[in-house]
């Protein structure tokens, strides 16, 4: 297919029950039916509407759809889309591209070779975070997939002053943070969801690229893309992050969800017209 599409999951496509409303209301507007796409121990866990699920289904009908997330491998199996698997994923904001449901080992081997001696290694990073975030306010300290690490946090207890510093200090070792909801991500800079669907549009031979996300890592491969779109909610929503060919919903939490997947399925029909 000569398009790619290539979606952030949680909080962009999909939600949790805490993030359904993502902060805000919709207004006078009904949520419609949800559907679980994601369990965890036997319990649902991630949701999108019935009517996104459909969208969603079209899109996959007519272009190659590439779930990008910074979920790990592991996070990332446990996602059900409508319509199966994806033929492509790019997991662990891009230290993994999927195919068919296998990790790519080469892929991964060339990520590592260009991460290393490019900042500060993993260890002293997770160190780092071990001595600066010892405290009550963190719920859970992650190294994920042995390529980045993130803390867990209870937001109303989060001191104001840990992301800036804890930012300054990542960025003077090469790295990078991200904060999503309760987690905060820290990253080497050359770990980015853009390398990995460069490397998928030229596996696919595609020549159009669309997008959709909500976070700081999601802005380079918004940037790439010919047109792409983001919610109004999220980490670049509150920076206020806006580019010409990126369009904002209108809806918040589930339902700009729901408007994101209408919105891509609308472009591949003006692709064929």
């Amino acid at each position: 297919m000569s398009t790619v599409v290539a979606v952030d999951l949680d909080r962009t496509l999909i939600y949790s029950a805490a993030a359904v409303g993502s902060g805000g209301t919709n207004g006078d507007r009904p949520v419609q039916r949800l559907i679980c796409v994601e369990e965890l121990d036997g319990r649902p866990q991630s949701f999108m509407t019935s009517l996104a699920g459909g969208w969603l289904e079209q899109v996959r009908e007519h272009a190659v759809l590439v779930p990008t997330t910074t979920r790990t491998l592991e996070q990332y199996s446990r996602v059900r889309l409508p319509g199966g698997r994806p033929a492509y994923a790019v997991t662990s904001n891009g230290g993994h591209i999927v195919v068919n449901g296998a990790a790519d080992q080469d892929w991964r081997s060339a990520v590592d070779a260009r991460i290393a001696g490019s900042g500060a290694p993993l260890a002293e990073v997770v160190d780092g975070l071990a001595r600066q975030a010892d405290e009550p306010w963190v719920r859970n300290r992650r190294v994920a997939d042995d390529l980045f690490c993130y803390l867990v946090v209870d937001l109303a207890e989060l001191p104001g002053d840990f992301v800036p510093a804890w930012t300054s200090w990542c960025a003077r070792r090469g790295w990078v943070v991200s904060v999503q909801g309760r987690k905060i991500y820290a990253l080497p800079r050359e770990l980015t969801k853009e390398a990995a669907l460069t490397e998928v549009l030229n596996r696919t031979g595609a020549h159009r690229l669309l997008a959709a996300g909500d976070g700081a890592l999601d802005a380079g491969f918004l940037m790439l893309a010919d047109a792409a779109i983001r919610p109004a909610h999220g980490e670049l929503a509150d920076t206020g992050w806006v580019r010409p060919h990126v369009r904002v919903t209108s809806e918040l939490g589930v339902l700009a969800g729901e408007e994101i997947s209408r919105w891509l399925a609308a472009q591949l029909v003006l692709d064929r017209s």
